[in-house]
């Protein structure tokens, strides 16, 4: 009357068990031997377990098979947990977007006041510049800066950023920005007499920029104080050494972010 008997036969896998992921260190006992011990890894496709002497054994993972905290369940191998590849930079630090093609070229622009200047600007902030479509131009000084912005002709859909160097209190440049007024340019920069001073000594393999007596070209004194000949073997040492943003002082770097966010700001 009452059927089969329920205590015939293997009972372990006549019922349904939950089955539990085998993490690290998860102590389970093997129903059939009474090996206990701590999941350390998979071989073969088997579970290996540890008891508390080091004593290691692999089980296959059939239905039922184990014990934890004495009631039946099934072990399963964890689903491998795909870790998202870590972010690409550029060197200016911005998230690198894949796939994306430079810009055509805006009729927004950003000057320096030199190649140097603009050397350092490609390295660091190269990439972003060609996804936005913005060109950055070298200028001979900024004596004529006011007869240069007005030949550009600057509006809501053409702006300027300039990016100046020694840019500081009763300077001449100081002087030269004060009579830009156009809303659609934008003239900011660093302290540095000269784009090198922007890259910090260490990465250039000095404790400091030399001081360099007022009267004689920066960049010559520079040289001299480090015994290279010719500045141009100075500035290819300096710029093969920048290889991103935090090879830079900060004051450039935020004049550049700045410039950048200045002429890249969307049309309505």
């Amino acid at each position: 009357m009452y059927g089969e008997d329920v205590l015939a036969g293997d009972w372990r896998r006549r019922r349904v068990t939950p089955e539990v992921d085998a993490e690290p260190d998860l102590v389970v006992e093997d129903a059939d031997s009474g090996f206990c011990g701590a999941v350390v890894g998979f071989e073969s496709g088997a579970v290996v377990l540890e008891d508390r002497h080091g004593r290691r054994r692999n089980f296959p993972l059939l239905p039922a098979a184990f014990l934890l905290d004495g009631r039946p369940v099934t072990l399963r191998r964890p689903a491998r947990v795909e870790v998202p590849a870590a972010r690409r930079r550029t060197a200016s630090g911005s998230v690198a977007v894949a796939g994306v093609r430079a810009q055509v070229a805006k009729a927004s622009r950003i000057w320096v006041e030199g190649i140097h200047d603009a050397a350092l600007v490609e390295r660091i902030w190269g990439d972003d510049l060609r996804i936005e479509g913005v060109v950055v131009e070298p200028l001979d000084g900024i004596d004529d800066l006011v007869a240069e912005v007005g030949r550009f002709e600057p509006g809501p859909d053409r702006r300027l950023g300039v990016l100046v160097d020694h840019l500081v209190a009763g300077s001449k440049e100081s002087r030269i920005v004060a009579s830009v007024t156009s809303p659609y340019v934008l003239v900011t920069g660093h302290p540095y007499v000269d784009v090198w001073q922007a890259v910090k000594p260490a990465k250039v393999g000095i404790r400091a920029w030399p001081q360099v007596p007022p009267g004689r070209p920066w960049k010559e004194g520079v040289c001299a104080a480090l015994g290279v000949a010719e500045p141009a073997d100075m500035w290819r040492h300096i710029l093969g050494r920048v290889d991103s943003f935090h090879d830079v002082e900060t004051p450039l770097i935020n004049a550049m972010e700045r410039l950048i966010d200045f002429v890249t700001v969307p049309q309505d």
